[in-house]
């Protein structure tokens, strides 16, 4: 939860805008935070939609950026971003209205053995013990930017425009289809997005072979159904690595790779954080 306190009101000659990229903000999108000036702040909070947000200086040593995001099934309308920076001085109040538009996400129908719509008592025990080590892993991301510059395609084959489409297994509304699915032969090379360190490498039920990347400060790209895994936990990548070869394991009708980017508990939109250039952190 957000706490008030006491900050102080900027004069004119201090005001300084906090930037939003992109400006268009809808649910699913990733956003790119910058507050401009103050060469004499210390540290900066906040909090937006519930979330804490993890601010970082620029080297240039006069901005400060963090990398947020809204859920894909975040509730449209007016949101306050919360923002206190903290100086020799005093602390300033940089909070702003926030207006988030719906995202018009489409409907599928897609056909997968039984099982996977209605495991048995053992895959049950399975899934919960997958979840229970997902959400330890996304808990325990590193307390710095991992990554290096703008996102890239982990393939060089066509995405399919199906992120936030609700999706219908074998006559049930079993999920919201929270990543990019790419058109892939078995056996294409899979690549990691950006730098980071790799916190899960094995097989998993729905995921099928996985593979999850922290890139620091609650970001993660995750990586699913693949054929073979060539990375292993704890291990170190850069930008275009290579992580494993496509394929078609876990819930899936046919060969293809599910990429997925989540921030701290938020799905966001991969085709959006592909597009945002976060080359101008420096």
């Amino acid at each position: 939860m957000w706490c008030g306190m006491h900050v102080l009101a900027l004069s004119p000659e201090r005001i300084r805008p906090v930037v939003l990229t992109p400006v268009d903000v809808a649910a699913g999108s990733p956003e790119l935070i910058r507050i401009n000036g103050f060469n004499d702040v210390t540290s900066v909070e906040g909090e937006w939609l519930g979330r804490k947000l993890d601010f970082f200086r620029s080297h240039d040593g006069r901005t400060w950026f963090a990398l947020a995001g809204v859920d894909v099934e975040a509730i449209s309308g007016p949101s306050t971003l919360h923002i206190v920076a903290h100086t020799s001085s005093g602390s300033f109040d940089l909070s702003r209205s926030v207006e988030i538009r719906p995202a018009h996400y489409r409907t599928g129908t897609l056909s997968v053995p039984p099982k996977f719509v209605e495991p048995g008592p053992e895959e049950l025990k399975q899934i919960q013990a997958e979840s229970q080590l997902k959400t330890k892993i996304f808990a325990a991301s590193t307390a710095e930017p991992l990554w290096a510059g703008s996102f890239r395609a982990p393939v060089k084959s066509a995405p399919t425009d199906n992120f936030g489409t609700r999706r219908i297994f074998n006559g049930k509304l079993a999920s919201i289809h929270k990543g990019m699915d790419f058109r892939t032969a078995t056996g294409t090379v899979v690549r990691a997005g950006n730098s980071g360190v790799v916190v899960l490498a094995r097989p998993l039920y729905y995921e099928g072979n996985c593979v999850m990347i922290d890139h620091g400060l609650g970001l993660f790209t995750i990586s699913m159904h693949l054929s073979r895994i060539d990375v292993r936990e704890g291990q170190r990548v850069a930008t275009g690595e290579r992580l494993g070869l496509s394929g078609a394991t876990g819930r899936v009708t046919g060969p293809h790779l599910h990429w997925a980017v989540r921030w701290q508990d938020a799905y966001l939109d991969p085709a959006k954080l592909l597009r945002l250039n976060l080359s101008v952190i420096h």
